[in-house]
């Protein structure tokens, strides 16, 4: 046990402070790449949801393709493929050698976009089973499709959608580890890294693999608890 805290702590030799850092980097990331993603969710939802073929062909389009490749891919399209358009451009103002994306907001982004196209599923599927007297009551009432939205439609699409964005979120929180492969160093990366120097794999895996659960059990009661308040009052199956 002595032997396993020398390289778990905080002292000298210790690699914990540095595991905690690296478990809020993946943290931010999650965080982030998820709210990215419920903004191209709703605008995917709506694109599915529109009568317009161009809007919803679009949608369909990038759901099946962002749900279709290997999220690994996705982030090397991202980062190679924006580093290299950064480099020409830096070329063409008389910049030499590569230019490589920021890995953190590379992260994000490429989070976002892949978490996203499973969002946008979550958003239609909540919409289509708001009750349609909801709607004709907004007519009634007079509320403009805004003021129908705000008030009336998401509040109640949220409570259909918040079981399957805690899904979503879990799928990000794991693709988070993925951004390693573009050099961030998140908490897969700082344990491959501290596993090298020490030689003590086994430890630093173990280690990375409970941060990873302290994370997704506390991320999910918060879930839990926003699907209890918003269910809160209402009888339903």
């Amino acid at each position: 046990m002595t032997y396993i805290l020398h390289f778990l702590g905080f002292g000298q030799g210790g690699w914990g402070a540095a595991l905690l850092v690296a478990s809020g980097v993946t943290l931010a990331l999650s965080v982030l790449g998820f709210l990215l993603g419920a903004v191209f969710g709703a605008l995917s939802a709506g694109g599915r949801l529109s009568r317009r073929l161009v809007p919803a062909g679009l949608a369909k389009a990038y759901g099946t393709v962002f749900r279709g490749i290997p999220d690994l891919l996705t982030i090397y399209l991202l980062y190679y493929g924006g580093s290299i358009a950064l480099t020409q451009i830096g070329k063409f103002f008389g910049s030499a050698g590569f230019v490589g994306l920021p890995t953190f907001a590379t992260g994000v982004l490429a989070i976002g976009i892949i978490s996203g196209a499973y969002q946008g599923e979550v958003y239609r599927g909540a919409y289509q089973a708001v009750d349609l007297g909801q709607f004709d009551a907004c007519k009634a009432l007079g509320l403009s499709g805004f003021q129908s939205l705000r008030l009336v439609v998401v509040p109640q699409l949220m409570r259909h959608a918040l079981p399957g964005l805690g899904n979503v979120w879990q799928l990000v929180l794991k693709d988070s580890a993925l951004i390693s492969v573009i050099g961030l160093v998140e908490l897969m990366r700082q344990a491959q890294i501290g596993a090298g120097s020490t030689r003590e794999p086994f430890i630093f895996y173990i280690a990375a693999a409970g941060l990873y659960f302290v994370i997704a059990v506390v991320t999910a009661s918060v879930f839990r608890y926003g699907e209890a308040r918003a269910w809160r009052g209402m009888v339903h199956a």
